[in-house]
Parts: structure tokens; C-alpha cells; sequence
């Protein structure tokens, strides 16, 4: 069962946040009421556990991370796409398409993922500023593991608003009345922060499962925190749009060679230590996480805890279901899903394709029964979230409970891939995409598949195109492509290149000449499993009067076209504008940049 919930917590936790959160400039020069309690609250591990767990609670709001943040970033890629794409002129479908105006009707009001990121570090900034002036919080101590989770959560709602908006006012300390309006900051000088927070924390929480503080992936442990920060040092130092075009960054502390250094560093020590590691089965990695596993200790690092009534992971991006039926009393899912080239990319024997790419629904149930039912080829769903799979069934009417995995150990090891590759060269990074692929594949494709495949990458360049392959392969469906495209300048051109397959599979030319154009299918045994034959390569013969013919069909131009907007250029939309409401309300101190 999960513990720790995205809630609202006691009176007094609130009161202090609350209290340090008013923008009144007489209250703001009278001593803050907080600072009576401080003393109080962050001396004592029990209250301060409390405070701590109080800088998550802005992520549940319906119109921060729950309802808008996750599930509208991060699309669209080379591997996913969300479908209010091709719905013209809608706002959702302009949060993905390249051409988000700063009044989009889904985002610009006050109560929005930017003003709720903001109050959770103002939330985290009380906290440290309580913990370090009360707490005494050293390595191996309650107050030490409080500490290093607060600067982690500070630094993780700053690397997603950098990764939504670019440039951002940093705010590392409470609000005062000097600090009220601020302009933007360079992300250099946030970036560099965090980092060095980070590697406070580590030295201040627990490796997973070593202390009852770390035995859930819903708390922050050593393991995340390493990942997390070798993640960012990666981000850091990698290409992304500036005021001034598209660019790694110009600030020597944040080179090639000292980020990827500190990634590769931080990595092998999470891999040495051995306190995280891949689950053996790819499949059963995703059922136990839709089976809400939250034990440390395992591939998951952290997850972004939601109570059960609260969070749309698999409200949005499961696999759909067309009615309430014998899974779900929620009929939802699949606003979102694979590109349909996705599918014929992997290798056949990739056991990860059938969990990552599905080509069917839930229909509507009948006497509360339902059937998978096939789709189209341009509507496949993320099989990595299934209502199905779940223990617990769900009933409300909009939300499920399930966490959102932030990282998990296989990043990790595509980070160290790419860090040692780039520093050591090809022969260094082989071991952990070996890693990797080894899970992907039976012990009988190793040989071929792993083995060879990877000892064939003998030059920087090819390994690296191969990481890059991988990442496709292991997270899409993570919604972590779009930041990964975008550091490594791959966005645009990436894009240009998803139309041009998507046009082949459309005609059936190039690389997907032979993909069958009629699908064959019957039901299982149990009447509600489809057997299908023709999702292969190839595979064109009719298997027989026991199958259905089901024509697939064709992508439509407007469907491929809705990637992102006609006559945009990607690379120079790469960051959402700052919503309008906040440029209004900043008293002339924020502007949007790239164009907006």
C-alpha cells in the first residue's frame, strides 16, 4: 500500500507556508508570523517531517502537475504524440504543435503548473532556511535525510520549469518584500545551483532500504538523487534554445567535459552500490508499477506520490477503455500514444515493443464485459499503462492515483553510456547498453542482438546514434524524449524525419514497404484477448476462416501534418511562453523571450 499521499496537510504546516506566502508588502516588512515557529517545527523530526512533506502538495492541484503539467509536457517527438494534435485550433492541441500562444485557455490562470512549481520551492526555501538555522541536520541523522529532500524537491520543480520555460527567476530564498517582483534569471546560474544542492543531499539522505526513511520510492533516497543530478549535469552542459539560438551553453563550469564527468561519476556510484537495478523482465517492471509496487530498491528511483483519489497518469496516457467494464469503473485513457512508426522500428524480438505499443482499445463493455478492440494505424496507446493491470479498481470520475515515475535505474545506465562513451570512448560505454539490451532480448537473441550489435559500435559516432536509438526504445511513452531530443539538438530534425517515415508507412514505401495493410483477428479462450496476425512485418497470407479481416487504415495527411504546426520551425519553439497572466502580474519584470 502507498504512505506518503500528495494531501493537504495539518493546520500548523500550513499556517507556516501560508503565513510566507502572502504578497501584502505591509505584512511582508512586519516580522513574518513563521519565524515564531520555526525554532519549533524544524528542531523536531516529527513536525518537520510534515513541513517537508507539505513542498510536494502543490503538484496535486488540479491545475499543476495533476491536470495540466503531466499530462500536456513533453509531446510532440519522434516517438509519441498526443492526440488534441490534429484538433485545429484547440488549446490543448496547441500545447503540443510548436505554437502555444502565452493566453492559452488551458494554462494562463493563476492557479496554473508555474505558480504551483513556484510554491512548492517557496515551500522547500522555508524548509531549508528552518532546517539549517533549527535543525542541525548531519549526514545519518532524521533532520540530515529532511534536509537533503527538501533541496531535492526544490531542485526538481526548477528543472521542470527550466525544461518548460528556458529561463526562469530563481528564488532561493523565502519571499520578502525586496523579492516580491524579480526578474528572469539565466539558467546557467539555476543549473549550476541545483547541481550543488544535489550534491549536499546526497551526502545528506539514505541509499534506498538503508533506513525506514528510504524503503519507499515515494521518499527521496541516495540512489535518485545521484541520477537525478547526473540527469541535469547532462542537461546542463547540452544543446537548448537561448535568446540567441539554439546552443550548449557558454559558461565554463557548465562544459562538456566537467557535466558529463560529474553524470558519469554519479552514475557509477549508483551501479557500484548495487541498492538499484533493472528489473530482469520489462513487462513485469510496468505490471508491478500499475500494481502500485512502491518498495525501494528496485528500477524505480522516485515517483511522484498521488493518494488514490488524486492524479491522471492513467486517466490520460492508458490504454483506452471506451466504458466502465470489468477493470476500470473510469472510462478513460489514451490521450496520447506511440507514433504508429514506433511499433515497426523495434526489433521483432524486442520484448519491449508489445508493452510499449498497443494496437488496440477497451471497447464498450456489454452487461459490464468489454473486449479489446483494434484500432487504427494512427491511434496505437502506451502499453506501459494499463487499468488492466491494476489491483485496485478504480472509481472516480477523473483521476487514478497511480504515481508518475520521475527516473528509473535504466536512465541511469543510458546516462552512464553516453558520458563514458563521450570521455572514454565506445569500448567504455558498451557494458551498460549491453545492460540494457540484455533485458530487452531472450537468452537465445543475446548473441546476435546484444553481444555483436553492441561490439559493432566501434566509433564514438555510432555508439552515440545507438544511445540515441535506445532511448527510443526504452522510454517512449516517459515523455522524457522531448528534453533528451533537445540536448542533444536532435528536435527539428528529428521531427522533419518522424513525417517523412510516417509518409513511407503511409504508402507503403522505403522502410515500411512491407507492412501488411490488412490486420487478422480472433479472440482468445476468454473472449475479451485478441490474437493478431498481420502486425508483423510480412505477414500478409490469411491465416484461415477462424480470423476476421480488419483493414488498417491509412494515416491521413492531417493526422501526420499535426506533428507540430506547418511553416514552424521546432528548434525555435522549444520552450512554452510564460502564461500571460504572470506577465501581467509581475509588475513589468518578466518578458517572453524566443519570439513569443
Amino acid at each position: 500500500m502507498k504512505h506518503l499521499k500528495i494531501i493537504f496537510y495539518t493546520i500548523i504546516i500550513a499556517g507556516i507556508f501560508n503565513s510566507c506566502q502572502e504578497f501584502s508588502e505591509d505584512f511582508l516588512e512586519a516580522p513574518a508570523k513563521s519565524t515564531l515557529d520555526e525554532s519549533i517545527i524544524f528542531s523536531n523530526a516529527g513536525l518537520a517531517r510534515g513541513a517537508v512533506d507539505g513542498i510536494l502538495e502543490p503538484m496535486g492541484q488540479t491545475n499543476s502537475y495533476r491536470g495540466r503539467f503531466i499530462p500536456f509536457f513533453g509531446f510532440n517527438t519522434d516517438t509519441e504524440w498526443n492526440y488534441s494534435s490534429d484538433d485545429a485550433g484547440s488549446s490543448q492541441g496547441e500545447l503540443m504543435i510548436y505554437d502555444t500562444k502565452s493566453n492559452n485557455s488551458q494554462m494562463n490562470s493563476e492557479n496554473n503548473a508555474w505558480a504551483m512549481m513556484y510554491s512548492g520551492i517557496e515551500r522547500a526555501n522555508i524548509c531549508i532556511r528552518g532546517l539549517r538555522n533549527f535543525g542541525n541536520p548531519e549526514p545519518d541523522t532524521e533532520l540530515g535525510q529532511l534536509l537533503g529532500e527538501a533541496l531535492t524537491l526544490r531542485a526538481i520543480y526548477y528543472a521542470d520549469l527550466m525544461k518548460a520555460w528556458g529561463d526562469v527567476p530563481a528564488r532561493f530564498e523565502p519571499i520578502s518584500s525586496e523579492t516580491i517582483y524579480i526578474a528572469k534569471s539565466s539558467r546557467e546560474v539555476i543549473y549550476k545551483q541545483i547541481i550543488q544542492d544535489l550534491e549536499e543531499a546526497s551526502t545528506l539522505v539514505a541509499w534506498p532500504n538503508e533506513t525506514p526513511a528510504t524503503t519507499s520510492v515515494e521518499r527521496i533516497n541516495k540512489a535518485f538523487v545521484k541520477g537525478f543530478r547526473a540527469r541535469l549535469a547532462m542537461v546542463a552542459s547540452g544543446f537548448q534554445q537561448y535568446p540567441d539560438g539554439v546552443h550548449r551553453s557558454n559558461d565554463p563550469d557548465l562544459s562538456v567535459e566537467k557535466m558529463y564527468k560529474i553524470a558519469l561519476d554519479e552514475c557509477r556510484a549508483i551501479i557500484t552500490n548495487g541498492s538499484a537495478q533493472l528489473n530482469p523482465s520489462f513487462e513485469d517492471f510496468w505490471r508491478s508499477y500499475n500494481e502500485e509496487n512502491i518498495a525501494a530498491g528496485g528500477e524505480s528511483l522516485w515517483e511522484i506520490p498521488f493518494a488514490d483519489g488524486r492524479g491522471r497518469v492513467l486517466f490520460s496516457f492508458a490504454v483506452r477503455h471506451r466504458s466502465v467494464d470489468q477493470y476500470t469503473g473510469q472510462a478513460r485513457g489514451g490521450i496520447a500514444g506511440p507514433l504508429p512508426t514506433v511499433f515497426y522500428d523495434f526489433d521483432e524480438n524486442d520484448t519491449r515493443r508489445d508493452v510499449t505499443c498497443v494496437p488496440y482499445e477497451w471497447a464498450t463493455a456489454v452487461d459490464g464485459i468489454s473486449q479489446q478492440e483494434l484500432t487504427g494505424l494512427d491511434t496505437w496507446y502506451f502499453g506501459k499503462y494499463r487499468y488492466e493491470w491494476m489491483t485496485r479498481f478504480v472509481t472516480s470520475s477523473n483521476d487514478d492515483g497511480v504515481n508518475k515515475i520521475y527516473m528509473r535505474f535504466a536512465e541511469v545506465l543510458l546516462i552512464a553510456a553516453e558520458a563514458a562513451n563521450e570521455l572514454e570512448g565506445p569500448a567504455a560505454a558498451a557494458p551498460y547498453l549491453k545492460q540494457i539490451r540484455n533485458r530487452a532480448f531472450d537468452a537465445e537473441d543475446q548473441a546476435a542482438k546484444v553481444t555483436n550489435y553492441v561490439n559493432a559500435l566501434t566509433s564514438k559516432e555510432a555508439m552515440f546514434n545507438a544511445i540515441v536509438e535506445e532511448h527510443k526504445y526504452e522510454f517512449t511513452g516517459e515523455m522524457e524524449r522531448k528534453l533528451a531530443l533537445i540536448r542533444w539538438n536532435l528536435l527539428g530534425e528529428n521531427l522533419n524525419e518522424a513525417k517523412t517515415k510516417m509518409l513511407d508507412l503511409q504508402n507503403r514505401t522505403g522502410e515500411y514497404a512491407d507492412v501488411p495493410t490488412t490486420l487478422y483477428y480472433k479472440y482468445e479462450d476468454d473472449n475479451e484477448t485478441l490474437d493478431v496476425y498481420g502486425l508483423n512485418r510480412g505477414e500478409t497470407i490469411d491465416p484461415g476462416a477462424e480470423y476476421s479481416a480488419f483493414t488498417w487504415d491509412p494515416l491521413f495527411d492531417d493526422m501526420i501534418n499535426s506533428l507540430y504546426k506547418e511553416g514552424v520551425n521546432p528548434d525555435d519553439r522549444q520552450f512554452w511562453p510564460i502564461w500571460q497572466v504572470f506577465i501581467d502580474g509581475s509588475n513589468n519584470k518578466l518578458v517572453n523571450d524566443y519570439g513569443y
